[in-house]
């Protein structure tokens, strides 16, 4: 890059070799079969035109402190966004939780059934299935932001007419058409993410908005202990409708915001100057798996269908999601079940955040140090192992054994640090636009048939212990430890491979 400006950021061309220190993340590194040799120049025939006019011939390394400045730039603008829409994403999908135990299935007696009150969770992720590659097909070719903040006022909307729903059918349409609009949450995501984010940054900021979960529990978890206080009479809107329209009318007016502040892309990015655009596609050139690439490639296809990573990445989200949209779906009525009380049970709920917080943030700590994503996942599915023996062999027989259930029911929640740190694994790990869009659509469609499972396995007539449901984790535990052994010979196979081609070729 030429650069005049005698002020304008520092860069050094990096057409030289260097002797650099060896990535211990490598045995979990596997890109697109045409990634070779890392490259200097790039091939204008298949970049993106927009993104040609940013993108220098030859490539350039960054200062570190230049580099620093733009990840506070990009922290600034895009994080935020991307944080505080998956907490409300997570706190509009999660509020049934809280509602089922704020009278709504009083008012509704056909949600009494569980396996009716459980499709209102499941309805959502056949809606998400059903637009799950349509989604990520418009993603690919429209305006990011803008797509995701339309959505985000169509799913507002949809959120304040559960307030007039009065019954089962009507439900299910709202929760559907929810599903249906938030789809497009967690693979726009992941596309902003490898589109601003570097390749070693990226398990961080997957954590940051995904821990979200977590945030919506305790947020969420305060506000309905506050809603329940509300009594109806003399108030003219029962505490579950007041909770529904409330968070409706916060949502649109964040999708209003959406459309305002968040770039497209880097390149259309009006906030920050011609020269900092073309830094930050520097920035992520090295990540070698594409800013934005609007022509489709059919080999890739078939390539994305052959890699078994693929599939590993899709067992990794239903092993994981299976458990925690049940655990979600029915957190408030399990605790209930331990002999709390409502009130008693939405803040006891808040914990929930905190646990998953504390989970997703210190498994990212630990694979930032040790750069082994799979060892630390494996690591995190141990708790979950012990805590559902425990929830399946306890009789809830006096107050000890009620705070050892209820502890129990916290830890199983570890497991989760492996659906996050999975996504992340997919950003990193898949090179070419259209290979991404394919195996990002298969691993929202593995992970829309989890969310979708998971509450049917919490029979009434199993209550309150659910040892059907807690069966069912179990299995899905013993299987994501088979997948993720499998997963890390697989990639250590590949890289030693891969290795050995390129001593040949130097």
């Amino acid at each position: 890059m030429a650069v005049n400006d005698s002020n304008a950021p520092k860069v050094v061309s990096t057409t030289g070799s260097s002797t650099e220190k060896k990535d211990i993340s490598r045995v979990e590194r596997v890109l697109s079969i045409d990634d070779g040799l890392e490259k200097n120049h790039i091939n204008y025939d298949r970049i993106d035109g927009e993104l040609a006019k940013y993108a220098n011939a030859t490539r350039v390394d960054i200062s570190p402190e230049e580099n620093k400045r733009l990840k506070r730039l990009i922290d600034r603008r895009v994080l935020p966004i991307m944080i505080f829409t998956y907490f409300l994403q997570a706190l509009d999908k999660g509020t049934m939780s809280f509602t089922s135990i704020m009278g709504l299935r009083d008012d509704v007696p056909a949600l009494q059934d569980n396996s009716k009150f459980g499709w209102l969770t499941t309805c959502i992720y056949i809606g998400v299935l059903i637009v799950e590659y349509p989604t990520n097909w418009i993603i690919q070719r429209v305006p990011i932001a803008k797509y995701l903040g339309a959505n985000i006022i169509l799913w507002s909307t949809t959120l304040a007419l559960h307030s007039v729903c009065k019954s089962f059918p009507a439900f299910v349409a709202v929760r559907t058409l929810l599903g249906i609009f938030e789809a497009v949450c967690q693979p726009t995501f992941l596309v902003l993410s490898s589109m601003w984010y570097k390749r070693e940054e990226q398990a961080q900021i997957v954590t940051f908005w995904y821990m979200m979960n977590g945030g919506q529990q305790i947020v969420g978890g305060l506000l309905a202990y506050c809603f329940t206080l509300i009594k109806s009479p003399p108030s003219p809107l029962k505490s579950w409708q007041a909770i529904f329209i409330t968070y409706g009318c916060v949502s649109v007016l964040w999708g209003a915001f959406v459309l305002y502040w968040l770039p497209d892309s880097p390149m259309r990015a009006k906030c920050y100057s011609e020269e900092d655009k073309k830094l930050m596609v520097e920035r992520v050139r090295s990540n070698q798996t594409g800013i934005q690439n609007k022509t489709f490639r059919a080999y890739q296809i078939k390539e994305a269908l052959l890699d078994p990573q693929t599939y590993c990445y899709m067992l990794i989200q239903i092993c994981t999601t299976l458990p925690t949209s049940g655990l979600g779906a029915f957190s408030q009525i399990v605790i209930k079940g331990f002999k709390f009380n409502t009130l008693e049970t939405q803040l006891l709920a808040m914990v929930l955040g905190v646990v998953i917080i504390i989970t997703l943030l210190s498994s990212t700590y630990f694979v930032k140090k040790t750069g082994q994503n799979l060892l630390i996942m494996l690591a995190y599915v141990v708790p979950s192992f012990v805590g559902t023996i425990v929830l399946m062999t306890v009789r809830n027989t006096g107050k000890a054994q009620q705070a050892g259930l209820l502890i129990s029911y916290y830890i199983v929640l570890s497991f989760w640090a492996a659906q996050t740190l999975g996504m992340s694994l997919l950003t990193r790990n898949v090179g070419g636009q259209t290979k991404k869009t394919v195996c990002v659509a298969a691993n929202f469609i593995a992970w829309s048939a989890g969310n979708a499972i998971g509450p049917q396995v919490f029979l009434t007539r199993d209550a309150p212990r659910y040892f059907i449901a807690f069966s069912t984790h179990m299995g899905c535990y013993v299987l994501l430890v088979a997948v993720l052994l499998f997963l890390r010979w697989n990639l250590m196979s590949r890289n030693r491979e891969k290795e050995r081609l390129q001593a040949q070729i130097a």
